[in-house]
């Protein structure tokens, strides 16, 4: 009689991948979550941007803390995807597995994109210069830009020569 044959431990890129789907789902949660509270604090008005002296204190006071929460989630994200992104490129794996890891942080970036996007969008007419506001929105372009060229690769930047 033979004994089974055990089954391959998962390899690092393996746990690396799982891992990583199982945290972009949990922050997507929170995004999502985020984006719900927003949308319901800027219910009253489909006109943006919005004139704040239209609105009731409490209304508009509501609208400043869910901007403010969803402005806070931003800045941590765009934060922590930075960090990522720069693990991901500096451990060992293979260069494809590599793409395939950067492949899913770009797709929780064009999804978060959209969503924090809502900060510029549903705002008042008048709203504060906020300079790390403009600050995480560069970076987080320079995050997404940097790894969308390091899914195409160097090389798919190259004219091709006959």
């Amino acid at each position: 009689m033979t004994s089974p044959t055990p089954a391959a431990s998962p390899s690092a890129f393996d746990k690396a991948r799982t891992g990583l789907w199982a945290s972009l789902q949990k922050h997507l949660e929170t995004v999502y979550a985020a984006e719900k509270d927003f949308r319901a604090a800027t219910a009253f008005t489909d006109a943006f941007p919005f004139s704040p002296a239209a609105v009731e204190p409490q209304v508009l006071l509501d609208y400043h803390q869910h901007r403010a929460r969803l402005r806070d989630l931003f800045v941590d994200e765009t934060t922590q995807l930075d960090s990522l992104v720069k693990a991901v490129r500096l451990k060992s794996y293979e260069e494809d597995e590599k793409k395939l890891l950067l492949l899913m942080i770009l797709g929780y970036l064009d999804i978060a994109e959209s969503i924090f996007a809502l900060l510029d969008v549903r705002r008042p007419s008048r709203l504060d210069k906020d300079e790390e506001l403009e600050e995480t929105t560069a970076r987080f372009e320079r995050v997404k830009n940097f790894v969308r060229l390091n899914i195409k690769g160097i090389a798919g930047l190259l004219p091709k020569l006959s």
